[in-house]
């Protein structure tokens, strides 16, 4: 009876599974039968006891069998006969999501986010705070006027990507023209549709290292393989880009040059004509994230976008949502017209299409008369915002840091090399929630600061808790 037929490409404690289920459902095993000792089935199987185990443990998830102490193991005798009725077995499936993996410390800074306790001082959340999202006035909309917006094709509001393009135009003197734009529900679903559409299961990336892509599940749930390129103060170091290239046949380049996420580094226009120069080399093309370009400290002729160094070889994603909120979540793809037609195309097929709301809403923003202003107006806001919170670290020996020339985030360094987890629970005991390095990269020695999340008034709070913090830790070290 314990024959087991071992099946190539199957793995024995499955084929252990479906031998021991076929039994019951022939009724060779009836209910509340005892079967075997694993290490009798261990025998009869010619396997290690721990593959009879994982089996049993699989058999007992589903339902079919129960341990009994004193009594072995026996099949299940439920009132309605479980064989009629197999379950799933939702832990295997569970256990493959890539997006249900949550390191323990984003866990425990999510739970604290939500206490919403005035010990709290949040620096981790990606969002502008609610006091500096600019305010603009809408004229009265009827539900009846968003019915009427019928400007709307596959790629997205045809006003909404003319007045992209008309602000890109004058913010760095290159058209994105509107046939080239498709509007997308945030950044983040203009890189899920490259994912989709242009790589397959098993390619290769690179990706600036750190890098906040090194954080997202969508790789790994695509199958896609990163690869982590390290930087220097000029953006990302093209000689080790060029070996990643060659040894592992790199389909795609993925960077964020200005204000980059988390480092807060801005790549000189030096390296972003030999950044492009090297994917023309290799016709490899170079996805170019730029959702930061209204924040920007310094002129704007100082960090063309590469998508203006090179057309046709650049993928452009820009987004509203980090100056309007991201409940706004409108970004944009910028791409070869032929491109775009495929990714909403696929859009399309998968049903992910754009409501008009945020869409018009968006692009009533945009066109508003006071927008250059009140563009204005934040980033002073942000930049005096930057310049307290940096000066506040620059005074601190213990860390590295450097001035942003824009955007939301300042990396500071610890000198002392890797912060262990110890260390790193300090930060959440005293209430400061910072992004820790290892969220973007192998490495542990870096904190992320959302800098516009602190104003004159926290200032003195958030230098406090960095003072204490600093302090905890480095006698700590030294105690070790």
């Amino acid at each position: 009876m314990w024959s087991l037929k071992k099946e190539k490409g199957v793995p024995v404690y499955v084929s252990i599974i479906e031998l021991i289920l076929s039994y019951i459902k022939n009724g060779d095993l009836l209910p509340g039968e005892r079967l075997p000792s694993e290490r009798k089935l261990a025998n009869y199987f010619q396997v290690n006891r721990s593959t009879v185990v994982h089996a049993l443990d699989e058999l007992v998830s589903l339902g079919w069998i129960i341990r009994k102490q004193g009594s072995g193991t026996i099949v299940n005798e439920g009132k309605w006969g479980i064989s009629t009725t197999p379950r799933t077995d939702w832990r295997r499936y569970l256990e493959q999501n890539a997006f249900a993996k949550v390191d323990p410390f984003t866990e425990e800074i999510e739970r604290l986010i939500k206490q919403s306790n005035e010990h709290i001082l949040d620096l981790y959340t990606g969002e502008l705070p609610m006091d500096l999202i600019p305010s603009f006035s809408f004229p009265p909309l009827t539900w009846k006027h968003f019915l009427e917006q019928e400007q709307q094709d596959d790629l997205g509001y045809l006003p909404l990507r003319q007045s992209i393009s008309l602000e890109t135009k004058k913010e760095y003197g290159f058209s994105l023209p509107p046939e080239s734009l498709l509007i997308t529900s945030g950044a983040q679903q203009a890189l899920f549709l490259i994912l989709q559409v242009l790589l397959q299961s098993g390619d290769s990336v690179a990706i600036e290292d750190p890098s906040f892509l090194y954080a997202l599940p969508i790789f790994q749930a695509a199958g896609i393989r990163l690869y982590g390129v390290k930087m220097d103060q000029e953006g990302i170091h093209l000689e080790s880009l060029e070996k990643m290239m060659r040894q592992h046949r790199v389909k795609m380049v993925m960077v964020n040059p200005s204000f980059q996420n988390p480092t807060g580094k801005t790549m000189s226009m030096k390296r972003r004509k030999a950044l492009v120069e090297l994917c023309q080399k290799y016709q490899i093309p170079i996805l170019e994230d730029d959702v930061f370009a209204k924040l920007n400290f310094v002129p704007s002729d100082q960090i063309q976008p590469l998508k203006k160094l090179d057309p046709e070889n650049v993928l452009y994603i820009g987004s509203l949502s980090k100056i309007l909120g991201s409940t706004t979540k409108i970004g944009w793809l910028s791409a070869p017209t032929s491109v775009n037609q495929q990714l909403a195309e696929a859009r399309k097929m998968m049903d992910f299409s754009i409501s008009i709301f945020p869409q018009l809403l968006a692009n009533l923003a945009l066109t508003d008369r006071g927008f250059t202003d009140k563009i204005s107006d934040l980033k002073e806001t942000v930049e005096q915002r930057a310049t307290a919170v940096f000066e506040v670290l620059a005074k601190m020996d213990e860390w590295e840091v450097s001035m942003p020339k824009g955007g939301f985030y300042i990396w500071a360094k610890w000198k002392q090399g890797k912060l262990r987890g110890k260390d790193w629970s300090v930060f959440l005991q005293e209430g400061l929630l910072i992004a820790p390095s290892f969220s973007f990269s192998e490495n542990q020695d870096s904190i992320r600061i959302n800098f516009t999340r602190i104003d004159m008034e926290t200032l003195p709070i958030f230098k406090e808790k960095l003072l204490k913090i600093t302090k905890i830790i480095t006698l700590d070290s030294k105690i070790v």
